[in-house]
């Protein structure tokens, strides 16, 4: 398979491989216009109907399939983003505690099985932008269930499992001019499946966007923003700190603050709204800091967000990228043994939350979003907590801007890995993750990537290591690693 060892997807310590660190979810775009428009030239989405072969076991797989001269024209099609249980292949499953091989296949905890494990192989094709020359072209998947490797032209890219996690590759090295061949192949079960038993429906496949990004010589890679506010709340400091491809001039400006469907269809962007405005030139992670007088306070009653633009800008002092953000300023902090936001007690009125659509699974669109949230502002919910797996980059989004506060969660839940030792049928010694040293890597880069991609959301007050996962040294570990971040 042209470097790529199919075996060692059940190997806990290979689940990642050739994967770009994790970053912000901020979008970028080439100009104002882009960005008042939301449409980027940076990016290519690659969502559609793409070519596709089951395969009811790893071993009946295609091994070429990935090759340029391989033709997959009369391979079935299918959707992506999109479950494919839910366009004709394999079988929907929903089980709750055990894992979902449990009695088709002799196993050990901390095993995944191989004689039952179906895979996918998917094939598009696509032509680079003529104006995306300089820099790095990279591709993203926003969620794969539940490992898949990755070829474009024949050659081995890499390989992710953490199926609700965002991973990027660079695939630069190997784009050609004209038509480029783009080859998945997505495992139903991995070594990761082990801790994503969640008590939800089985599904598997490219289940979230896909596209392409071209990241330009001079770009920002990842953004930062934190608040913080005095001890009576009249003054705030909004610290911005930028991860760049080199040294790079920026201007910074921060606009009056909004709340969604008040005064949004007010130009955001416009001079007259500027609050302030700095040009600085960005060298390492030294933050970026806007002092902000009598600010108005996010919460979900009044979620009021600052509009935040970045600007790289050249060497003839042109705007050569876009970046737009919205910052929340808020305290929140237990004190006295009493949660506090912005100083006054809080009381959570929530609600546990699956991202699920009637009609398309773990694929939600837009308003079915927008429907679940003004449906719980409408009933007196003010609090979801993301069980259990980081949600859609726009979730989070529309939670910042409609006011909902959330308890972020990590991808984790061993349920079939511990319920066994109540039930008398294992020793203590088999649980996974507990104390296991192997499983410890897998589980801190989730954590690493749940608070990268989300970290300036406002909305997030609470990040949770997971769900229904038998305790021991390596959550303890994760614990450590969340607050350290």
């Amino acid at each position: 398979m042209d470097g790529f060892d199919i075996s060692r997807i059940f190997d806990p310590a290979f689940f990642s491989d050739n994967c770009l660190p994790p970053h912000s979810d901020h979008v970028f775009y080439r100009d104002i216009n882009e960005c008042v428009g939301k449409r980027s030239s940076f990016v290519k989405s690659l969502n559609g109907i793409w070519k596709f072969r089951y395969s009811a076991g790893t071993g009946e797989a295609p091994g070429d399939f990935m090759l340029p001269d391989h033709d997959c024209d009369g391979w079935d099609d299918i959707r992506v983003p999109g479950h494919i249980q839910l366009q004709g292949y394999d079988r929907p499953q929903y089980v709750n505690s055990q894992y979902p091989w449990d009695g088709h296949e002799e196993y050990k905890i901390g095993q995944v099985p191989v004689r039952y494990n179906a895979c996918g192989s998917y094939v598009t094709y696509f032509t680079v932008p003529d104006s995306w020359k300089d820099g790095s072209i990279c591709i993203a998947f926003g969620g794969v269930e539940s490992g898949y490797a990755l070829w474009l032209n024949g050659n081995y890219i890499g390989y992710s499992e953490d199926s609700f996690d965002l991973h990027d590759f660079d695939l630069t090295p190997y784009t050609v001019p004209g038509r480029n061949k783009l080859a998945v192949q997505v495992y139903k079960w991995t070594s990761g499946s082990v801790t994503e038993d969640q008590d939800f429906f089985r599904f598997f496949g490219i289940f979230r966007d896909v596209y392409l990004f071209h990241k330009p010589a001079r770009h920002v890679n990842d953004v930062k923003v934190v608040s913080q506010l005095d001890d009576d709340r009249l003054r705030a400091t909004l610290n911005i700190s930028l991860k760049c491809t080199c040294d790079l001039k920026v201007r910074i400006s921060l606009m009056n603050p909004v709340i969604r469907g008040i005064n949004e269809h007010i130009n955001l962007y416009a001079q007259e709204n500027m609050l302030f405005g700095t040009v600085a030139v960005v060298t390492g992670e030294e933050p970026v800091s806007i002092e902000v007088e009598a600010p108005k306070l996010w919460s979900a009653e009044k979620p009021y967000l600052y509009p935040l633009l970045i600007e790289v800008l050249d060497p003839d002092g042109m705007v050569s990228e876009v970046i737009p953000l919205k910052a929340g300023i808020r305290d929140f902090a237990i004190r006295n043994g009493i949660m506090e936001l912005n100083g006054k007690r809080i009381v959570f009125n929530g609600v546990n939350r699956h991202e699920f659509s009637a009609g398309s699974g773990r694929v939600p669109d837009y308003m079915d979003m927008v429907t679940d949230i003004t449906t719980m502002k409408a009933n007196n919910i003010n609090a979801i907590r993301t069980s259990h797996y980081p949600n859609d980059p726009r979730f989070y989004e529309l939670c910042d801007e409609l006011g909902i506060y959330v308890i972020a969660e990590n991808n984790m839940e061993t349920h079939g890995a511990w319920d066994p030792l109540y039930r008398g049928l294992i020793d203590k010694s088999e649980i996974v993750p507990g104390d296991k040293d192997e499983w410890e890597p897998s589980l801190i880069s989730r954590i690493e990537s749940l608070y990268e991609h989300n970290k300036n959301h406002p909305s997030i007050l609470i990040w949770s290591l997971g769900n229904e996962s038998f305790g021991g040294r390596v959550i303890h570990d994760m614990s450590l690693k969340i607050k350290e971040l």
